[in-house]
């Protein structure tokens, strides 16, 4: 369906409300009504930009939500060029996580639209794009000469992102972020370990 620019503003201002809502303390499983209440819309409207209904509604906010999540690591995600923009990034990393807390809108959005088709492809390709930034930032320092080519820069950033999700994991079920960081800290260590030596002079 396509929908004037008004139409598309308006269509995103209940998306972001209805995000706005589930990143709210305590949301429960979201209702229409909760989402007309947030938005001051009304029911034809929620209809009109969302004919699928709830599922439709919820599955566009986690698209939303996952993009808030490379969104708040840059622009360092995308300029992974020096050793210190990797620590600036690790940095951006641990504060959205630790802002974000115990709570973790994206899985909540997904516990209510996880069998409806194409939820799984938002964290898929979420996932998918993290590891393609990390693997190019890897690849820039092997080409600037920071890190060893025989680094398997692909595997590399799979266990950033593998990683990063298993301190997340445990972030939610504690409110300590201390795992999240050790794990960083220990995937840059091992990268810079890698670092191409330079060899002493005779």
């Amino acid at each position: 369906m396509a929908f004037t620019a008004k139409g598309l503003a308006t269509r995103q201002r209940i998306i972001e409300g209805a995000a706005a809502h589930l990143r709210s303390d305590d949301p429960g499983d979201v209702t229409l009504d909760d989402v007309r209440a947030t938005t001051g819309t009304s029911k034809s409207q929620l209809f009109h930009y969302f004919p699928g209904g709830k599922e439709e509604l919820l599955l566009e906010v986690a698209r939303f939500e996952s993009g808030r999540v490379l969104e708040d690591q840059q622009p360092h995600l995308s300029a992974l060029d020096s050793w210190d923009s990797w620590e600036q990034w690790r940095e951006a990393v641990i504060a959205r996580y630790r802002a974000q807390g115990t709570r973790c809108p994206l899985a909540s959005l997904m516990n209510q639209v996880g069998s409806v088709p194409g939820a799984s492809e938002v964290v898929t390709t979420l996932l998918r794009q993290w590891q393609e930034y990390l693997q190019r930032g890897i690849t820039t320092m092997q080409e600037h000469g920071e890190v060893t080519p025989n680094l398997d820069a692909h595997r590399t950033a799979a266990a950033f992102i593998a990683g990063i999700q298993g301190g997340v994991s445990v972030l939610r079920s504690t409110g300590d972020t201390s795992h999240l960081e050790a794990i960083l800290d220990l995937l840059l260590t091992h990268l810079r370990t890698k670092g191409i030596k330079t060899p002493t002079p005779a």
